[in-house]
């Protein structure tokens, strides 16, 4: 394995992440001021524009006065706005003009568009991006590194962007290069590695082979923090290890990269890789931060996937955020949560138990409880004013005054039969059902399904089939597994306890299955055109496609289990 010696520039990158975080800290401290700044700046940037004399913001000077003025919006309500400013009308949304556009992963519908103004920029994404850097920086220095002491799998910066109708870049954030061009510099940890720039020529959409060509590189090198950011692609790393194993072998021992030349022969590596084999923690025996977000379905299968990292691997959570902006931004060593980013967007919320309208009455930050779920709506100066996030933020506690927050899941819910279920709630269950019964968790997934021979007005025609990857699992796990899920969900989910108390809804089905569905699942969408650290983990399978992929091998060999056989309309147990 080659010395990793420190990258030029890593004191002073590390250093300026730590200052970063601390001041944004300080910049949080009074929560209050911090609202009351951002909403002042939101009514200078949006001054003059086409949306503030639509929504007559001129005259607005209290918050009162804005919630008001402006409805709620989700980005579907939002598009026609959006649109505008993407083919190049001036003055849409900021008096500032889009630079760029940045896009969505779509994993959940189409791909959305959000503008990127410098004023954002500066001001909005690189405080919150930095100061959540500043945790692993400060915490695990010798790890963090722009050079080849990190592997970042998010990180893949395009030379050919698409473009708007306005001829503006669209693409996602970790494939915009942001080094320069708005007066700032936003360098990411490995963005200076040995594999950032690829040395061997390869198609910029050939997703996968330019990530086995970063891997193959990188087994060549001591790594010690892997990001990810999408937890998902920390656990495919060691599958595509396992997958292209043999290749990685003869390329390292060839000196080549992709069979093409670019290498240097190193037989000496590829027999000790060989003689260990493809486990992260063999291959990068001195790993000692994962980086990426711990919540959702994430937070069943990380605690499994840290041993195949090393055991002295830490997780720390990347921010509760999405394209479109902040929530909650990690300031200390809390495994999954982040403090509420109030310093840089105007926050409101809605109970997640109601469903979001345009007029929705909304909470403030201090108006929070611990323990309690809501959605998201933010305001700020990239343009998006009251926007519905369409993410769910569970408030874990409070740091002093200020709420800390952690993402949830999708806000979308799931209802044949009046149980309003969404994805939190199935992911708790999963968890507890895990818990109680002492079986691990690999993956899982869901969805209403009807029983064979029925019709869509049959009480008790539907029930939740719950596709489950267990790590070593009997038959008996697993049916009593079922029973406790639809037990939790009952305790849970108040509609969906009425669904079973009165025969709408049968008991929850739990169908074992291999890990490997959920690797031939990640193939197949990252197949048809999505970059690999956009194919994120799916509460709800929607996608018929995907759920035929990953149940075949389940209900192959053997049936689903519920523990509740009882007929139609009769109590479930609790």
């Amino acid at each position: 394995m080659r010395p990793v010696p420190d990258h030029a520039d890593d004191a002073a990158f590390r250093q300026e992440l730590v200052a970063a975080k601390h001041q944004l800290a300080a910049s949080v401290a009074d929560p209050a001021q911090a609202q009351r700044h951002v909403f002042e700046e939101l009514l200078a940037q949006v001054a003059g524009t086409k949306f503030a004399t639509e929504h007559g913001l001129s005259g607005v000077r209290t918050l009162d006065d804005y919630r008001r003025a402006v409805p709620l919006r989700t980005y579907q309500e939002y598009d026609p706005w959006l649109a505008r400013a993407a083919d190049g009308e001036p003055g849409v949304l900021t008096r500032e003009e889009p630079r760029l556009f940045f896009t969505t992963s779509g994993s959940t519908g189409s791909r959305k568009r959000i503008p990127v103004t410098e004023p954002f920029l500066r001001q909005v994404y690189l405080p919150y991006f930095r100061a959540a850097m500043g945790v692993p920086a400060e915490y695990f220095p010798d790890s963090l590194s722009l050079g080849a002491a990190t592997l970042n799998l998010r990180h893949d910066r395009l030379a050919r962007p698409n473009t708007t109708g306005s001829g503006r870049p669209s693409l996602g954030p970790s494939q915009a290069d942001l080094r320069g061009g708005f007066g700032v510099t936003l360098r990411e940890p490995g963005s200076e590695a040995p594999w950032a720039e690829l040395p061997v020529p390869v198609d910029e959409r050939d997703y996968l082979e330019k990530l086995y060509l970063r891997l193959r590189m990188a087994v060549e090198h001591d790594v010690r923090c892997v990001i990810g950011h999408n937890p998902t692609m920390l656990a495919m790393l060691p599958e595509l290890l396992t997958q292209w194993w043999p290749r990685i072998l003869r390329d390292v021992r060839d000196g080549t990269l992709g069979g093409r030349p670019g290498g240097t022969p190193d037989p000496v590596r590829a027999a000790d890789l060989e003689r260990h084999g493809p486990v992260p923690a063999a291959v990068w025996p001195r790993v000692r931060v994962l980086y990426c977000w711990t919540s959702g379905v994430a937070s069943l299968y990380l605690p499994r996937l840290r041993e195949v990292y090393g055991d002295d691997v830490t997780v720390l959570p990347t921010p509760a955020a999405a394209s479109e902006g902040p929530v909650g931004v990690p300031l200390d060593r809390h495994p999954h949560a982040g403090h509420l980013a109030v310093s840089s967007a105007l926050y409101e919320f809605v109970d997640a138990a109601d469903d979001v309208r345009a007029d929705s009455p909304t909470l403030l930050y201090d108006e929070l409880e611990p323990g309690r779920d809501y959605h998201v709506v933010f305001s700020h100066l990239g343009g998006l004013y009251r926007y519905v996030l369409g993410d769910v933020a569970h408030v874990v506690d409070r740091a002093g005054t200020l709420p800390r927050v952690a993402y949830a899941g999708r806000a979308g819910l799931s209802d044949v039969a009046g149980e309003r279920l969404r994805e939190v709630q199935l992911v708790r269950a999963v968890a507890e059902a895990s818990r109680r019964t002492g079986t691990d968790v690999i993956n899982m997934t869901g969805r209403p399904e009807r029983a064979a021979g029925s019709h869509h007005h049959t009480v008790g025609s539907h029930h939740y089939t719950v596709a489950v990857a267990f790590h070593g699992a009997g038959t008996s796990d697993v049916a009593s597994f079922a029973g406790v899920l639809d037990d939790a969900l009952c305790r849970a989910n108040p509609d969906y306890r009425r669904a079973r108390e009165g025969g709408a809804l049968a008991a929850a089905r739990v169908l074992p299955v291999p890990t490997s569905a959920f690797v031939a699942n990640w193939h197949r969408r990252v197949a048809s055109g999505m970059r690999p650290p956009e194919v994120k983990d799916q509460v709800f399978q929607a996608d018929d496609a995907a759920w035929d992929l990953i149940t075949a091998g389940g209900r192959q060999t053997r049936k689903g289990f519920s523990e509740n056989r009882e007929a139609p309309g009769q109590r479930p147990n609790r």
